[in-house]
């Protein structure tokens, strides 16, 4: 059985490792150019540089995703295909028992036009019965990774999650538009007002003390306000390389929810 995730950034990864650590095989269809800010734990990173690994499990670029031979080539070596899929092509050609859609959206998603077991949508944009089976929660708090039958996820409320009391000044933004030139790498300490990044010249400064936690891929090409990176008072730049405990939990409710299905069980290693 495979599982399709459609999206490979920290929270999607998060899901991929607690999938592939059960022994269940994991596919990731990204963008081709993704923009993911946890770069560090994200398989994401696996499109710009062919080969990346999160916590010990490797992701292998595939740039066919309809190249169903070479996905199961790198699955039988025990990694994780990650393929530039943007448009869902992998769905029909590999037919995936679930699909996982972790893509973070925020906005009303469609539903997917092949015929799949189980959908399984992360967050809001997905409502059950109109274009998913399952709802993840992905906001913090008491309801986190729960899995939602009924309904849907909590809105999003456009507030960064506060790191130490830090919240929207953790975040790191384009000040225009314009290419990303980063000047820190992910994991660096920083301090107050050090340069961080340029956009088209314009300076990116860091907010206060801390670690890079995480910055998109240099040369992006960004529009004004887009996020950036983020800086993490706690200064570890140990956590820059490990799984959070949100995408943890959110992976577990997405095993929870596979394994509530009697019908996918006698599928899940074959």
């Amino acid at each position: 059985m495979i599982v399709l995730i459609r999206g490979g950034g920290d929270l999607a990864s998060g899901v991929a490792v607690r999938l592939q650590r059960c022994g269940i095989r994991v596919v990731i269809s990204e963008l081709e150019q993704p923009l993911a800010i946890r770069r560090l734990v994200s398989f994401s990173e696996a499109i710009y540089t062919g080969e990346t690994s999160v916590e010990e499990i490797t992701g292998w670029r595939v740039l066919d995703p309809t190249d169903t031979l070479r996905v199961l080539q790198v699955l039988a070596k025990g990694h994780i295909p990650v393929l530039i899929d943007p448009e869902g092509q992998a769905i029909k050609a590999l037919h995936p028992y679930v699909v996982v859609d972790a893509r973070m959206l925020k906005t009303m998603v469609e539903l997917i036009p092949t015929l799949v077991k189980l959908i399984i949508g992360l967050g809001p944009g997905f409502i059950t019965g109109q274009n998913c089976h399952a709802v993840i929660e992905t906001k913090r708090g008491h309801y986190l990774g729960r899995v939602i039958w009924q309904g849907g996820a909590e809105e999003d409320s456009g507030i960064p999650e506060a790191v130490n009391s830090k919240d929207k000044d953790r975040v790191l933004r384009a000040p225009g538009d314009g290419v990303l030139q980063a000047h820190a790498e992910i994991g660096e300490h920083l301090s107050a007002g050090q340069l961080v990044a340029e956009v088209d010249g314009q300076a990116v400064n860091a907010p206060f003390s801390g670690v890079l936690r995480g910055m998109l891929h240099p040369g992006i090409i960004l529009k004004n306000g887009m996020k950036i990176g983020d800086v993490d008072p706690r200064d570890d730049p140990a956590y820059c390389r490990m799984v959070s405990d949100k995408a943890l939990a959110i992976g577990g409710g997405v095993l929870e929810a596979i394994l509530s299905r009697p019908e996918l069980r006698p599928h899940l290693w074959s």
